[in-house]
């Protein structure tokens, strides 16, 4: 199989002040380990690896790795990436002897959704694992996992054995026929109209009940000011009274 390739310098110290000196240089700090080896401490071309991680399948995918002429199989275990310019800020990469078997995460792909009857009526799938754990040889993994939605209806499953695995591949979930998507129905329109019914009724109802202890406080209220105006009117109709 064709393996993608990577070039590497050997850093001579690790700590954080000499990995913030490497990303300086625009270079990405990392490390090689496995294969009862010890571990190597490199530095990548940033736009390089950027250019490899945009392929996409990245953390499954076999590369030859050059480390100042020495060239090594390795397969990419971890990448830190900046949480605001998610670019790379450090790789773990582990070593790959020959015939050696690692684990990996293989991508799902469904394909002839057209030809579902559940998602021909409206239904959704649902996917509840878009990539499975696999235990295989580091030259035999999967480009993806295949599987056929023809003929499956709304409220059906889709598992593990409707796909083929490969020779020499096995899954992590040796125990049970685990599933990895569904179709699941969508809401009728009338569900859809009560729904939005009760959570326009719900705000009027709180706004109702809000609104009646301050009604019943102004009819309390009207009396009391009615008897405070009532008293000066009595006083101004005593004085013409009194000067007859």
């Amino acid at each position: 199989m064709a393996l993608t390739e990577l070039k590497a310098t050997a850093r001579p110290r690790a700590g954080k002040g000499a990995a913030r000196q490497v990303r300086r240089e625009g270079k990405v700090p990392g490390v090689i380990y496995g294969d009862k080896q010890d571990a190597v401490i490199v530095a990548l071309d940033s736009r390089e690896l950027a250019k490899t991680i945009g392929r996409g399948k990245f953390l499954s995918t076999l590369i030859t790795l050059d480390v100042d002429g020495a060239k090594q199989r390795v397969i990419p275990r971890d990448v830190q990436l900046d949480p605001v310019k998610d670019h790379a800020l450090h790789i773990d990469f582990q070593r790959v002897g020959p015939g050696g078997k690692i684990r990996v995460d293989v991508p799902c792909r469904f394909i002839n959704e057209a030809a579902s009857p559940g998602l021909k009526r409206g239904g959704v799938l649902n996917v509840v694992r878009h990539e499975v754990a696999v235990i295989c040889s580091a030259d035999a993994i999967p480009a993806f996992f295949e599987f056929d939605l023809t003929g499956i209806e709304i409220g059906r499953s889709i598992h593990i054995s409707a796909t083929t695995l490969p020779d020499g591949v096995r899954t992590i979930i040796r125990d049970r026929d685990f599933t990895v998507a569904t179709v699941a129905g969508a809401k009728a329109p009338e569900e859809e109209a009560k729904t939005t019914t009760a959570d326009a009724a719900a705000p009027a109802a709180g706004d109702a009940k809000a609104a009646a202890p301050a009604a019943a406080g102004a009819k309390a209220a009207a009396p009391a000011a009615g008897g405070k105006a009532a008293a000066p009117a009595a006083k101004a109709a005593a004085k013409p009274a009194a000067k007859k």
